[in-house]
């Protein structure tokens, strides 16, 4: 039976609640889940608006340092757009727009220094 889709990742963070704040006040990602998993642990998932997968914000995990993902891709159909709605609402994006055969990028860090890419594909729509 083949892998048909990629369900949710998780990405370590130090506060839940300052992480889904960044997620969906800044990045305007839907809050999917902000559940109790008893005293001392709580499930917080975001995904982007219509996307399948999700990102489950965790804490639990001690193998996985907060601010040690890097790379988390995010696709934009409007680059420049995106970056000046993000630059609004407090999204600290220090660098330039990177060009490359595949397209336009820039990167970011969340609120714990996960690295996050957003991307515009060659011959998108925008």
């Amino acid at each position: 039976m083949p892998v048909s889709k990629v369900q949710l990742f998780s990405l370590p963070v130090s506060d839940q609640g300052r992480s889904r704040d960044f997620y969906v006040d800044k990045l305007g990602f839907e809050l999917v889940a902000d559940t109790d998993m008893g005293a001392t642990r709580r499930w917080v998932q975001v995904r982007p608006r219509g996307s399948e997968t999700s990102i489950t914000l965790v804490t639990w995990f001690g193998s996985m340092a907060p601010g040690s993902s890097k790379g988390t891709v995010l696709e934009s159909s409007d680059l420049d757009a995106d970056i000046a709605v993000f630059k609004e609402r407090g999204v600290d994006i220090g660098g330039d727009v990177q060009e490359a055969p595949w397209g336009r990028f820039v990167t970011f860090d969340d609120p714990d220094g996960n690295g996050v890419v957003l991307q515009e594909a060659a011959g998108s729509d925008a």
